[in-house]
């Protein structure tokens, strides 16, 4: 072990790099013309954040299955990304596309605008995995934020809410803050096209800084704190004790409700967090994963935010009110939760790969042991991820500044070459129903060669 910590050299890092583009361009030339013809996508992608995939080029999918994505060009990997978290059940888990095939071919009607019996059976489920006893349906968690966020303004006749530095709610725009550092509120750099300077519809807080959230609330202007109950799009930063007790006594105080979302951190259970550690929202946000590859996304009320909008009957929450859209609550889209929920994402699916996320995470850490490397990794029961700084950090603002993008690249793009796929946009990896300790060792064993030749002298 070298001792102190050892420094890896940028130039080595960027001359590995480069060893590593040339062979990505080697070994996937299919992708490499199917992305330089794509002239008609803006990006050349169908979303621009596709290019965030190391090596200058992303692979192009031809089948996955799983936890097995095979481009292409032939190659196959084993994906510890699941698109982020909306694959946490794996590519085309066999009961989400047998509910699916059914509802397409033999029962017919895919969007008609009316309501089938699985809605009530997924919004069930939901209330026993997560506690609140109503729901509502949307496309993807960041509608259900928007409409969570306009219930919280109607009911509690405020304009504000309060996020955290360099949280993730989807393309809410008002999310899109960061705390100053004479306490005001900030656009996140590098934000796009905002209708309104952020100052005017929110308060920003930093997470694990409960001083910073009454500062916020004492204004007396904010509806609702939207939180995740860990940051996840930073890396993964975990509340202190008793942070997320104080943010619900404070919100309780002074008068604001709380919006637990948790399209991410359902990684730490079968009842995410909120079950996991005893959470109280009065919103609750899910997106993503309980429709198995399907869109969806759904929104929890407790019992008094209900009574509080049936107080005002001028809201018209059936037709221009906002709250809603033709295609939420689909017969496809319930038929794939009810499924992928009851058969899928199950409590003993949840333990399984909890458990191989901890031994993926033993892992990396006896990498960055072995060569006493300033880097940490943390885990959320099923979803871990490793970060270039050590302590871990313990706010979004300090997370936002352990980033490295060459080192990133390489250490992403080695994996790649070498058939493992981690999340493009972080040092994120996610376990599946169908994920095997074999792949867990098969990253182990990767990222500690990659390390090594980071570290091993010229």
């Amino acid at each position: 072990m070298t001792s102190p910590r050892t420094a890896i050299d940028p130039a080595r890092t960027f001359a590995l790099l480069s060893q590593e583009r040339a062979t990505h361009d080697r070994r996937n030339p299919g992708s490499r013309t199917l992305f330089d013809g794509a002239d008609h996508l803006f990006g050349r992608v169908p979303m621009t954040w596709m290019n965030k995939w190391a090596g200058g080029f992303p692979l192009y999918q031809e089948r996955a299955s799983g936890n097995r994505i095979t481009d292409v060009d032939g190659n196959e990997y084993v994906d510890f990304a699941l698109g982020d978290t909306a694959a946490m059940a794996g590519h085309s888990p066999a009961a989400t596309v047998a509910a699916v095939a059914e509802r397409i071919g033999t029962s017919g009607g895919i969007t008609t605008m009316l309501p089938t019996q699985d809605a009530e059976w997924v919004a069930a489920e939901l209330t026993r995995r997560f506690g609140l006893p109503l729901w509502s349906y949307t496309l993807t968690a960041t509608d259900a934020n928007r409409w969570a966020i306009r219930l919280a303004r109607l009911v509690t006749g405020r304009p504000k809410i309060l996020a955290f530095s360099y949280c993730y709610h989807g393309s809410v725009d008002e999310t899109f803050a960061v705390l100053g550092a004479d306490g005001e509120t900030l656009t996140r750099p590098g934000n796009v096209g905002e209708p309104v300077p952020v100052a005017e519809t929110t308060r920003a807080a930093e997470f694990n800084d409960l001083a910073s959230v009454e500062r916020a609330l004492a204004r007396g202007d904010v509806a609702v704190v939207v939180m995740e109950p860990a940051l996840t799009n930073i890396g993964i930063v975990l509340p202190e004790p008793g942070f997320l007790e104080g943010v619900r006594e404070l919100a309780t105080r002074y008068g604001a409700l709380l919006l637990i979302d948790e399209t991410h951190t359902i990684s730490a259970g079968p009842g995410g967090c909120t079950a996991a550690w005893g959470l109280q929202p009065d919103f609750f946000v899910i997106g993503k994963s309980i429709g198995g590859g399907i869109p969806t996304g759904a929104y929890g009320i407790t019992q008094a935010i209900a009574d509080q909008v049936a107080a005002h009957p001028d809201a018209d929450l059936v037709d221009v009110g906002g709250i809603g859209g033709t295609l939420a609550g689909n017969a496809l889209s319930t038929a794939a939760m009810r499924a992928t929920l009851a058969e899928v994402l199950t409590d003993e699916a949840f333990a399984r790969m909890i458990e191989l996320s901890t031994r993926f995470t033993a892992g990396v850490q006896a990498t960055i042991d072995a060569h006493d490397l300033p880097w940490s990794i943390s885990q959320l029961g099923a979803r871990a991820e490793y970060t270039f700084a050590r302590p871990a950090p313990r706010t979004g603002t300090q997370a936002s500044t352990t980033g490295d993008e060459t080192l990133a690249e390489y250490l992403h793009l080695f994996a790649q070459n070498r058939g493992v796929l981690i999340t493009p946009f972080h040092n994120m990896a996610l376990m599946c129903p169908t994920t095997t300790a074999a792949d867990v060792d098969r990253h182990t064993a990767v990222f500690a060669e990659a390390v090594e030749a980071l570290v091993r002298p010229a």
